[in-house]
């Protein structure tokens, strides 16, 4: 009996391995340059890494060898990898390729189906809905929290005396959930019990974890980390402390809105013309619409926690890395700094010290700033699209039924658009030196109907966060690297993450 059981499971496993590698869509996918992949389990063994930042190196590896489209096979799954900016221009185009790959099926359990990884009509109707709230109108109302965080960061530096040392990403990331929360969500974090946001935080580097280590065993399916084991436990226990961090916002909410009385009018009424409010209507905030929304019946409380989870991981987690390598590179290149700082001091002192939309406006070499840092070190280096049907990239035919990872951190270090690529240059960016680039060969917020719905707010909350900072402090290193900051060791995971400390020195001017 096992050997009859045996011969059948290896009957069947060749089977599967002819269906997937010699059928019109395997033939196809065999033309596409990649590692050597071995009979039933493709490239798994390549990829069974013990580390994520091993798995970062392996991914750049392959993405250099194989330029400038690479495929790899995992049992009877494959995946492309595309880098070329006339391939991402198609893809991230095509309303065929709207649905995210199958890594974003680990997300599931901890955003659903939120705007991040939802698809179809139900995304159309939620980008509808949420758009109003990242209106240019809005983003003024918005300004208000990010000054008073942008105040308080400088406090706290002045607090700690003459000079202080910080670990960026958990001075940052404390900035921007306290920025997201107060202005989108309407809730002050001091209202939430002590010690949950570090809870929070915590949580959402275990469901990183998490993510980067299933993303090369697709044979841990879903059912099996319900099991109890160590990553089901892990799984388990972070879900428990995001979606109670995050429900404590809505509920705070409802209990101001219904003692405020507060009357918002109908999110869908609100006028386009000029971008002005129609009458006394005023425009919604994220969470004020959601819940007015429901009002509407056009969300249920399930998707007011969908959206308000995803938003709130992607509206402070990303910024906060952002932010991160932007004062790193600013600290390694005084020049920059200076330049940045002297700016940030005009401008400051004549709005006496409290930003407008139009005083950010004026900040244009910190823009080419924070453009260079997200060309480095774009906070979302990687995305996975599902292709439905065949796809003609420039570089290839993807078959239908195929995953297609984009990898932004290689397309925004291409030496065939980027001279010097490795190199810290805000003036990169200037009009002149940008005329005549591919307009996909930097896209740190993506591109196409897909493109992130926040992009406004995380650049003016960056602007105005660094702005105060280099008004009162000077940035230097604790220590160079070896190789400069062009290469530091990273993590794979949902964001981009540095896999050590960066820790910086402010000084007090």
């Amino acid at each position: 009996m096992i050997r009859i059981f045996v011969l059948l499971l290896l009957l069947t496993l060749i089977a599967c391995h002819i269906f997937t590698r010699y059928t019109r869509k395997g033939r196809l996918l065999n033309i596409i340059p990649g590692p050597a992949p071995l009979p039933i389990i493709g490239n798994l063994l390549q990829f069974a890494v013990t580390s994520a930042h091993d798995l970062w190196k392996i991914a750049r590896k392959y993405s250099t060898d194989y330029y400038p489209i690479t495929r790899f096979w995992t049992t009877g799954l494959c995946v492309v990898s595309v880098r070329h900016p006339d391939d991402l221009e198609i893809l991230l185009n095509s309303q065929k390729t709207i649905t995210k790959g199958y890594i974003y099926n680990y997300l599931h359990s901890w955003l659903k189906s939120g705007l991040l990884t939802s698809t179809g009509d139900k995304w159309r109707q939620r980008r509808k809905l949420l758009t109003p709230a990242f209106h240019f109108n809005i983003l003024k109302e918005y300004l208000g929290p990010m000054n008073e965080e942008g105040l308080r960061c400088v406090d706290d530096l002045k607090n700690d005396g003459e000079s202080t040392i910080k670990d960026l990403v958990e001075f940052l990331s404390e900035s921007t959930l306290n920025v997201i929360c107060e202005s989108t969500m309407g809730v002050s974090l001091n209202r939430i019990e002590t010690g949950l946001t570090t809870r929070y935080k915590k949580a959402i580097h275990e469901m990183g974890y998490i993510v980067s280590f299933r993303l090369c065993r697709p044979y841990i399916f879903d059912w099996i980390m319900n099991l109890p084991w160590k990553f089901g436990n892990l799984q388990r226990k972070s879900l428990k402390i995001l979606h109670h961090f995050t429900n404590k916002f809505i509920q705070e909410k409802k209990i101001f809105n219904e003692e405020s009385k507060g009357n918002y009018s109908d999110v869908t009424q609100h006028s386009e013309d000029n971008g002005e409010h129609s009458g006394s209507k005023k425009r919604l905030a994220f969470l004020d619409l959601l819940l007015t929304a429901k009002k509407n019946n056009m969300i249920d409380d399930e998707g007011i926690q969908e959206e308000v989870d995803t938003f709130t991981f992607e509206g402070h987690d990303t910024t906060a890395m952002a932010l991160t390598f932007t004062l790193m590179l600013l600290a390694e290149n005084k020049e920059a700094q200076e330049k940045a700082r002297a700016e940030a001091k005009e401008v400051l002192d004549c709005s006496h010290g409290k930003l407008d939309v139009s005083d950010v406006q004026k900040l244009n070499y910190l823009d080419r700033c924070i453009k260079e840092s997200l060309r480095l070190y774009p906070p979302v280096s990687t995305i996975m699209r599902y292709s439905a049907d065949e796809l003609q990239l420039k570089n290839a035919l993807v078959p239908a039924d195929t995953h297609i990872v984009v990898n932004f951190f290689d397309t925004h270090r291409d030496p065939n658009f980027w001279p010097e690529p490795n190199k810290f240059d805000p003036d990169r960016f200037l009009p002149e030196r940008s005329v005549g680039r591919h307009p996909y060969a930097f896209v740190p917020f993506s591109a196409g109907s897909r493109n992130c719905i926040g992009q406004k707010f995380a650049m003016m909350e960056m602007k105005i966060l660094i702005a105060r900072i280099l008004y009162d402090f000077r940035l230097e290193p604790t220590e160079h690297l070896a190789d400069g900051y062009a290469d530091i060791p990273l993590l794979a995971d949902i964001v981009i993450r540095p896999l050590n400390k960066i820790f910086t020195r402010f000084i007090k001017l």
